[in-house]
């Protein structure tokens, strides 16, 4: 029916709408595995994210099954987030959506087809009102090699235009084909904040601009993207540091790094490579590819077929070359197979002997993903902590350990 790019969002043409099983399955909703698809004579009902360049704008179509023409039964407004949640009858004239805007907490409504009227089923209120200071915009800017990128800037609760606060950098790097699909933009403006569980986003009450998710596409036809691994990772980095700067927002002696799993990867790739970050925080990631012979993330090559990737793309192997600091965290019983504890504590003992700054986190009982609310709050502490020293309170970098 539909024939795109797999990496071409905005040509998504969203999920058909099934009706929920008796189970209870995601089938009353955007697809999902449960019930039959919803048809009314020749027409089923699809709903997707709507991807574009302004962001998220959520839709619901109807598409004739025997002409694949689709008629646009809503889309969320430019203004707000409002996504298609369910369907209240077959004919798709009743449905559920859910509802939100940077200053309005999401609650759930329900509208006619064809009107702009919408009727609240809930009232939540703002969980977070001490947060709802923190303001949020969305940057796009371009690599040295034209490709543009993205990502959402938060400033602290009280920030002054055009104050220079201490910037960190969350992100994970992701595999595309071809340049056009890298530069999608994705996620909504329009979203509401809230801070939850370990979020990096609580260093915003402490001061902290973050720079969250800051696209670092690894770009290349086939399974060549990795070719080029970190020489596309420094490059996203740095165009990432120089927009922060040339708005006024960071200044380049006190931005941090971080990242979970992939991204705890990017992390020590980015401190091996370069020195564009004064710290680096890296969480429960794989620093040493050959642990990982048979693939990893989009890289369907063995270790065996390309040594010389393998090596390059592990932190390990430069541990010799991080001068700046970093903390190294992981679950003591991580059970994703290409982040085993050992990722840490092999390249945490290199960092030791090379004579790097340099702390080792392990949790207890926790595995790839950290839940227990003591470790959240244990991360949250370590974060800050080792920011606050390292990052925020670091000083101007003199020339001479720049080069270093």
């Amino acid at each position: 029916v539909w024939d795109r790019k797999q990496d071409a969002a905005y040509d998504n043409p969203g999920a058909p709408i099934a009706r929920r099983d008796a189970s209870g399955g995601r089938g009353g909703g955007r697809g999902g595995s449960g019930g039959a698809v919803i048809q009314t004579g020749d027409y089923i009902y699809v709903a997707g994210d709507g991807a574009s360049v302004e962001g998220d704008r959520p839709f619901l179509d109807k598409l004739n099954i025997k002409t694949l023409k689709t008629e646009r039964i809503f889309r969320s407004s430019s203004e707000s987030l409002e996504s298609f949640v369910a369907p209240l009858n077959d004919e798709m004239t009743k449905f559920l959506t859910r509802y939100e805007t940077q200053k309005e907490a999401p609650n759930y409504f329900t509208r006619d087809a064809g009107s702009d009227a919408r009727r609240a089923v809930t009232q939540f209120r703002d969980p977070q009102p001490q947060v709802r200071d923190i303001l949020r915009q969305y940057v796009t800017y371009k690599r040295k090699d034209g490709v543009t990128l993205s990502g959402t800037l938060y400033l602290p609760p009280g920030y002054k235009q055009g104050t220079r606060v201490p910037v960190i950098m969350w992100a994970y790097p992701r595999e595309f084909g071809d340049a056009d699909s890298a530069s999608q933009v994705s996620g909504s403006p329009n979203q509401f904040t809230t801070l939850r569980g370990g979020s990096h986003m609580f260093l915003l009450l402490s001061g902290y601009a973050i720079f969250d998710n800051p696209t670092m596409p690894i770009i290349g036809p086939g399974e060549t993207a990795n070719d080029t691994y970190v020489e596309q990772l420094i490059a996203s980095a740095q165009a990432a540091v120089d927009k922060v700067v040339e708005m006024g927002v960071a200044d380049r002696d006190r931005i941090g790094v971080g990242g979970h799993s992939y991204g705890g990867f990017m992390t020590a790739n980015l401190l091996a490579h370069s020195r564009l970050f004064r710290a680096g925080f890296a969480e429960s990631g794989a620093y040493n590819r050959s642990l990982t012979p048979w693939g990893f993330q989009a890289e369907r090559r063995s270790f065996w077929e390309a040594p010389d990737i393998y090596t390059k793309m592990s932190p390990f192997w430069y541990a010799h070359q991080i001068k700046d600091p970093i903390l190294l965290m992981h679950g003591e019983v991580d059970d994703n197979t290409g982040t085993f504890p050992i990722q840490s504590e092999r390249l945490f003992a290199a960092l030791k002997g090379h004579g790097a700054t340099v702390r080792y986190v392990t949790l207890p009982n926790e595995a790839h993903g950290y839940a227990a609310r003591e470790t959240l709050l244990h991360v949250i502490a370590e974060r800050l902590n080792w920011f606050d020293k390292y990052v925020k309170n670091a000083g101007a970098r003199s020339t001479t350990d720049a080069q270093r």
